[in-house]
């Protein structure tokens, strides 16, 4: 699964814990991005992590 990424249904559901809002995912670097946070959650194994602790901070 971690070749093919998230499943699709999972990211019609998912939010940013932090703001609720929209993420997009990248696939290349395999994170969900929440750009009203300016932060990035990490997908291991096909496995969203979405903790603001793990995520990492965007660069402007």
């Amino acid at each position: 699964m971690s070749e093919a990424g998230v499943d699709p249904k999972l990211l019609e559901i998912l939010v940013c814990p932090l703001t609720k809002g929209p993420l997009d995912y990248d696939r290349e670097a395999q994170e969900l991005i929440s750009k009203q946070a300016g932060l990035a959650y990490p997908v291991r194994d096909g496995i969203p992590i979405m903790l603001v602790d793990e995520a990492r901070k965007l660069d402007d």
